[in-house]
């Protein structure tokens, strides 16, 4: 029963702030004070709407919310989600375009267990759909798989990545983002030496801590402080009984949350003070930039114990990945078997979550990959975020990454018109060393 009472607590705190946020809500809206031309009134509501939502949002898996996508001659087609393989731990996902010719391009998203829904990746499925077939790996809450489920660590993952793979076949383009990058080239390496058929064309890994110690950052600093005793202590409770995993020892997504914002205390405080000032004056929306952006950022899942204590251990402290001794039960699983898979990395120059040079540093553990097959993009001015789903994403990123998926698929895809590159000379072909120009 040890930490399920903080647990519970943890939910009761969120729960009283809700309900206060209603309860301000209903007060400051209350037509009796409507008369009443105090300004006071107005603000209580605007606080008890902001601060309802915001509480409110944290254990709600958000929705996916692609109904549809205009294809050629504009016509619409809806979209489907459909789960092509189940697993207790996570799913196999197909985003379906009714009606649509299938498309040569199949892309694996894989989605990070960090904290969020994979539907952090909504916008990139977006960007991706109208010229590929696109697959997520949908992980699931862990408050939510009973104990009699088992555990899920970082093998665990890596296998499960194993699984999707084969699932979807050799002729598949993977796109890691950020926390599953060192293992999804762990089950890269992992299918050149069990099953080499059943590898992916092309492997891009977007912002990932392959090498953490290649650039310090925030993250790397608290991995490098605490102890692993010290973590198991603070950060690892027990589900309370109002979920159906009670009892399993999971890292809350309360605690993550709290991490995540502390990193930009001031910025979220300042937005959710702006937020309220509009909605006092009736300029809020439903949908706007701050709720759509927050309503996506609040929603966190709980990640078993083992799956983030090994992933601070093993990857971070340890390196496991980086010094190429990575093991899945027990089997070395050697990097540089990876001899046909093209290889991209992509870095984003504010990163302050995967600095630029921890992802790039796969490049150099690929020793038995051709250097034309290897290629690298540092992104100017982006941040974590912008690389896989802002602005430098979609207007100069992902067009890269389609037309790296062209040039290293197995050639039912054409070679897509040569776009003007900018003078930057990140944008050229890989040279000998097997990294762009950075």
């Amino acid at each position: 029963m040890k930490y399920m009472v903080t647990y519970d607590l943890m939910e009761s705190m969120r729960l009283t702030n809700q309900w206060l946020g209603a309860t301000a809500q209903a007060v400051g809206s209350h037509p009796a004070f409507s008369m009443t031309p105090n300004p006071m009134f107005r603000m209580l509501d605007a606080w008890g709407q902001v601060t309802e939502r915001t509480f409110s949002r944290m254990v709600a898996k958000p929705d996916w919310n692609i109904p549809s996508i205009v294809g050629k001659e504009d016509r619409e087609h809806s979209v489907e989600t459909e789960v092509v393989l189940s697993r207790p731990f996570g799913d196999l996902i197909r985003f379906n375009v009714v009606e649509r010719p299938a498309k040569p391009r199949k892309i694996l998203l894989v989605a990070p267990m960090s904290g969020h829904y994979a539907t952090l990746l909504r916008s990139t499925v977006l960007s991706l759909l109208p010229d590929a077939e696109v697959y997520v790996t949908d992980w699931h809450n862990a408050r939510d798989i009973p104990v009699s489920d088992g555990k899920f660590d970082v093998e665990d993952y890596t296998l499960y990545l194993v699984d999707f793979m084969k699932e979807m076949g050799p002729e598949t383009h993977v796109i890691a983002v950020c926390q599953p990058a060192p293992l999804a080239l762990a089950a890269t390496a992992y299918l050149a030496e069990e099953d080499p058929k059943a590898q992916p064309s092309t492997l891009t890994l977007i912002g990932g801590p392959i090498d953490p110690d290649a650039a310090a950052t925030d993250v790397t600093d608290f991995g490098s402080r605490v102890t692993m005793s010290q973590l198991a202590e603070t950060a690892i409770q027990r589900v309370g009984f109002k979920y159906s995993g009670v009892g399993r020892m999971v890292y809350p997504g309360l605690l993550q949350l709290q991490s995540f914002m502390s990193m930009n205390a001031e910025t979220h405080g300042r937005a959710f003070f702006e937020q309220i000032l509009r909605a006092a004056k009736g300029e809020a929306a439903d949908h706007d930039r701050h709720n759509k952006f927050y309503d996506e950022y609040l929603a966190v899942m709980d990640m078993t114990a083992e799956f983030y204590l090994s992933t601070v251990k093993r990857i971070f402290k340890d390196g496991e990945i980086a010094k190429n001794r990575f093991t899945v039960k027990g089997k070395p699983v050697d990097i540089g078997k990876i001899t046909t898979v093209a290889v991209k990395t992509v870095e984003g120059a504010n990163d302050d979550i995967s600095a630029p040079g921890q992802c790039v540093a796969a490049l150099d553990l690929l020793t038995g990959l051709p250097d034309d097959k290897k290629a690298s993009h540092l992104e100017p001015n982006a941040g974590h975020y912008g690389i896989f789903a802002g602005k430098s994403w979609r207007n100069n990123i992902r067009p890269l990454v389609l037309d790296f998926i062209d040039e290293n698929g197995s050639g039912k895809v054409k070679k897509r018109t040569q776009r003007k590159r900018s003078a930057n000379p990140q944008n050229v072909t890989p040279i000998k060393t097997g990294r762009v120009a950075i």
